[in-house]
């Protein structure tokens, strides 16, 4: 594990702490510089194992992110260099302000700069990845609420673009990963989508986005810690992947289907409050492209599911060397190597089951949104 390797400890109290000091600043340069923090403690993490692709995916996220910083770094010296923070200022450049929510959301991987997003995800380790779509984007994400909630609000146009963007990001999520063969950018899509559902809850409500973001961030690492536990991608294309416990592979399924909010679970209560809070303050039309997304994603959800229960019944076979006598190649049954479910995963299964229920029964209580 790279947290217990002495500068590991390191690496990722530099990637905490930039986060926090992003958003705890009041100084444009500093937000700025916490985002620069963040992302030099993050990519030794990013390629601590020195493999190939964990290099290649590196300096791609090296280099997107630092092109978001300089968007942001323009966007702020055009609009705020005269001012101390982002919140207080009468007289600003419409054109600052919209270079940085371009900045902001080409860090969050948002619709339409998500390119880079899958390609990174798929070669980096599933601790990478649990970073990468959850801590990374908590400075990104509540900085572009606050710009839209000062300044993008009172534009038309800026409004129809982020509500376009939302449902195009939903969209993207839901297409691109129909033909995925691969779980990591299978989850890059899917946080693609997500991030969908996440701007529209910045156009609608701060205390609906922090919802949204919570369950999703508990959901997601529940995901990735059963994948770390399983150790093997669901359509790998060797016939040497040691096969899961069932009931590992069953809290894996309970929890992909709450990121793709079947209800009654617990991912299904997010989406359901961004749509409740969406429905006085936006257009019902523009639900329909996030609404359209999030089944086709839970489409592919439901297929993995089902190539998951057909895999786990087969034996992967491994060639072994003929015999001089007989020139037949022998198949022979690999080892299972089975690994325990520790008690974490077994307890956050059983919130993501009862969570939903538990809060349907309590919706009086959210009457504040």
């Amino acid at each position: 594990m790279f947290s217990l390797m002495p500068f590991g400890f390191l690496f990722i109290f530099i990637t905490f702490f930039g986060t926090i000091l992003s958003l705890s600043s009041l100084h444009w340069l500093g937000i700025w510089a916490g985002l620069e923090i963040n992302l030099m403690g993050f990519i030794p993490i990013l390629v601590y194992s020195g493999m190939l692709q964990e290099t290649e995916s590196g300096m791609k996220y090296f280099v997107i992110q630092a092109l978001g910083s300089g968007m942001i770094m323009a966007g702020s010296l055009f609009s705020f260099s005269l001012f101390l923070t982002w919140e207080s200022c009468s007289i600003i450049s419409f054109t600052g302000v919209v270079i940085l929510i371009f900045g902001l959301m080409l860090k969050l991987g948002s619709f339409p700069f998500h390119f880079w997003l899958p390609s990174v995800m798929a070669g980096i380790s599933w601790l990478s990845c649990l970073v990468l779509t959850t801590w990374q984007k908590l400075a990104p994400l509540f900085l572009l609420m606050t710009l839209i909630t000062v300044y993008a609000s009172s534009s038309s146009y800026m409004l129809l673009f982020l509500l376009l963007a939302a449902g195009g990001s939903s969209l993207v999520g839901g297409f691109g990963g129909v033909n995925q063969t691969q779980i990591r950018a299978l989850l890059a899509y899917s946080s693609i989508s997500h991030m969908g559902w996440m701007l529209l809850c910045c156009l609608t409500s701060l205390s609906a986005l922090k919802i949204y973001f919570a369950t999703y961030f508990i959901i997601s690492i529940s995901v990735f810690l059963a994948l770390w536990y399983s150790e093997k991608s669901l359509f790998a294309q060797t016939g040497s992947s040691s096969s899961n416990s069932k009931i590992n592979e069953l809290v894996l399924l309970f929890m992909l289907l709450s990121l793709g909010g079947m209800p009654p679970l617990l991912g299904f209560f997010s989406k359901w409050i961004a749509i409740w809070t969406s429905c006085s303050s936006v257009s019902l039309l523009s639900l329909a492209p996030l609404l359209s997304g999030s089944l086709i994603s839970l489409f592919y959800y439901l297929s993995l599911m089902f190539s998951m229960s057909l895999f786990s019944g087969t034996h992967n076979l491994t060639p072994l060397l003929p015999c001089p006598s007989n020139p037949i190649t022998v198949m022979a049954p690999t080892k299972k190597y089975s690994q325990p479910l520790s008690f974490t995963l077994l307890m956050i299964m059983v919130i993501n089951l009862l969570g939903g229920l538990f809060i349907y029964g309590t919706l009086p209580i959210f009457d504040f949104l």
